[in-house]
């Protein structure tokens, strides 16, 4: 794979979503014909990189939302051939995984880069293996160092010196008491065994598996769990997969601060406080109808026009465009095993405000 330049920076979904909204915005304006128009909406579905991306808008007025900067990699404190550990590859596994989802890689990109993976053997392998991949790169933990030879070799002259001591004093004990024949030491009683049958009138225990994210009941249930986390339903950005989502929102207290937080059934802060602009609108997640959203979620791969398509992942946020500038707007992505796409704008209600169709 290439190095970590920006412009050839994978492009994720949002990132064709968003620049495909900034063309519709320059031709409603008279700034692209309408062969231009279709010519880069057309560019813009298949583009691979953020630079291509970034050529289709570079032209234009007022581009107000292009293409997110790339997300730097933390610097490793290890040398590239440095070997890798098998959490090292985990971690980049995650990171291919989650530009799967996003749109930043094909199926066969990914199954591809998979395989690179399990062959790699140092950690500049790993690097080349995501480098061209947006999202942050975990920096490999410093193994806990090995004790010396030389505190070794104390320890155990101190441990021999312990036992001389301590066998001697025993003969002279023996001596003192004759020959009284000691007693037995006590016999050892076994541990009874913990029986993890419940008791007699105890209810079995129930264990419910997680839903998914991307249906009306995992929605639902996020917006509970985020509301008991953080005691309001307010974010500046939510993105939800099937099994976990991306949040950012403002360090309460603080509005020029914001906080990333990944969520896996639990909330964890996973990057360091950035500058946030005290005006960044937000969303309320607590006033989605879930149940109508869920509705919508299970005829989006039918109103996308995407065969066999099932809905990787969701977004919510404050739509920059006009006609629903300023509005609370659910985007929902819609793919198959084709790499066939599309997707469509809801409100919060649940209505289908424009549809993006997969065009095959």
């Amino acid at each position: 794979m290439s190095t970590g330049v920006p412009g050839r920076t994978r492009a994720r979904d949002i990132d064709r979503a968003r620049t495909a909204g900034n063309l519709d915005a320059a031709y409603a304006e008279g700034q692209l014909s309408a062969a231009e128009y279709h010519d880069r909406i057309a560019a813009a579905r298949v583009a691979k990189t953020l630079g291509e991306l970034s050529d289709l808008v570079a032209d234009l007025q007022q581009v107000a939302d292009a293409p997110p900067a790339v997300v730097p990699a933390p610097r490793s404190e290890y040398p590239p051939s440095t070997r890798a550990r098998t959490v090292d590859r985990r971690a980049a596994g995650e990171l291919l995984d989650r530009a799967y989802g996003e749109g930043q890689l094909t199926e066969d990109e990914h199954r591809a880069a998979t395989e690179l993976l399990a062959e790699a053997t140092t950690l500049g392998d790993l690097a080349d293996i995501t480098a061209d991949l947006q999202g942050s790169r975990p920096t490999p933990v410093a193994p806990r160092p090995p004790a010396s030879g030389r505190s070794g070799r104390y320890f155990a002259v101190l441990t021999a010196a312990a036992l001389a001591v301590a066998f001697g004093a025993y003969m002279l004990a023996g001596r003192d008491t004759g020959s009284a024949a000691s007693a037995p030491p006590p016999a050892a009683v076994a541990p009874v065994p913990e029986d993890p049958r419940p008791a007699p009138g105890e209810p079995e225990p129930l264990v419910f598996a997680p839903p998914n994210l991307v249906t009306g009941a995992g929605l639902a249930q996020f917006i509970a769990e985020y509301r008991e986390r953080f005691g309001d339903t307010v974010a500046d950005e939510v993105w939800l997969y099937d099994d976990h989502g991306d949040i950012e929102r403002a360090v309460p207290g603080q509005p020029n601060r914001l906080v990333s937080y990944d969520y896996r059934g639990g909330f964890h802060q996973s990057d360091d406080l950035t500058t946030r602009p005290v005006d960044t609108p937000t969303v309320d997640l607590g006033a989605l109808d879930t149940g109508a959203i869920g509705r919508v979620l299970t005829d989006a791969p039918a109103i996308a026009r995407v065969p066999d398509g099932v809905v990787t992942h969701m977004s919510f946020d404050i739509e920059t465009f006009p006609p629903h500038a300023g509005a609370p707007t659910v985007s929902v992505y819609v793919s198959n095993s084709f790499d066939e796409s599309g997707w469509l704008m809801v409100g919060p209600a649940g209505e289908v405000l424009r549809v993006w169709p997969f065009e095959g």
